[in-house]
């Protein structure tokens, strides 16, 4: 992996961390391929139970699009007539957002500051948020002249509402860690110093709970956001077979029974 992005793994639980402070974890595009690499590798590996994905620094967890090296890309598009550029969506971004939200295990984000762009459309590609209180978030794509990419118009109205998931793309604005929040954008506000402790004390609970059960949760909600109650109803009974068959449900209910605290295996 390039060092514009940072891959660790202990005990189940792969970190992430994007590695350009200086550039507020701007994506340039070699920070887009370690990225993409380092979330299809978490994906992939049966010894990692939860990821965690967060950032260098201080100031932004990510701000989206490296604009300095985007207006470059933009004129040798316009000397080449290549139409390149935007083809990033298609090679960098889609793959990152497909991989963080249908990889059968929990991701957190641990936003430490701005996340903008894609920055912000990565945190809603995860199944938790914990925000540090100085954090804040802003769609930003029409202030640049574009349209939503990295999955944020499929994320941000399940999690705000679609009238309000629309205004916030049309009128791109600051979300401070609050009101985040309270729109259900942060599931945690904590303080800034606190941030990481936080997020990887809930990252390495998820990494050692039960995988296939966590697994299986998320695939029950993509679902059911698409589909019929019948078919649901269906997914359910499918899904609920697959976790009841697995180790640690056989491990749990022992537990129970005994009064013991269930320690997980993962299947």
């Amino acid at each position: 992996m390039a060092d514009t992005v940072l891959y660790e793994v202990s005990d189940g639980l792969a970190t992430i961390t994007l590695n350009r402070p200086e550039a507020m974890n701007a994506l340039n595009i070699a920070a887009k391929v370690a990225l993409r690499e380092a979330v299809q590798a978490a994906a992939g590996d049966d010894a990692v139970r939860a990821v965690l994905l967060t950032a260098a620094g201080e100031r932004a967890f990510c701000v989206g699009q490296d604009l300095k090296e985007h207006i470059g890309l933009l004129a040798a598009d316009r000397e080449t007539g290549s139409g390149q550029t935007m083809s990033t969506v298609r090679e960098h971004y889609n793959p990152i957002v497909k991989a963080l939200t249908s990889m059968p295990k929990p991701v957190v984000a641990g936003v430490n500051g701005v996340a903008a762009g894609a920055g912000f459309g990565f945190a809603l590609a995860a199944d938790h948020r914990i925000v540090a209180d100085t954090a804040a978030f802003n769609t930003s794509f029409a202030g640049v002249a574009l349209t939503a990419d990295s999955g944020i118009s499929w994320t941000l109205p399940r999690v705000v509402g679609a009238g309000r998931a629309a205004d916030l793309l049309i009128f791109p604005r600051t979300i401070k860690a609050q009101e985040a929040y309270e729109l259900g954008i942060a599931n945690r506000v904590v303080p800034a110093a606190e941030l990481r402790a936080e997020a990887e004390k809930v990252a390495r609970a998820l990494a050692a709970g039960p995988t296939v059960a966590y697994g299986a949760i998320k695939e029950a909600v993509a679902f059911g956001l698409s589909h019929s109650l019948e078919e649901t109803l269906e997914k359910e009974d499918e899904l609920q077979t697959r976790a009841g068959s697995s180790e640690d449900h056989a491990i749990a209910v022992q537990a129970f029974v005994n009064k013991e605290r269930p320690k997980y295996l993962g299947r």
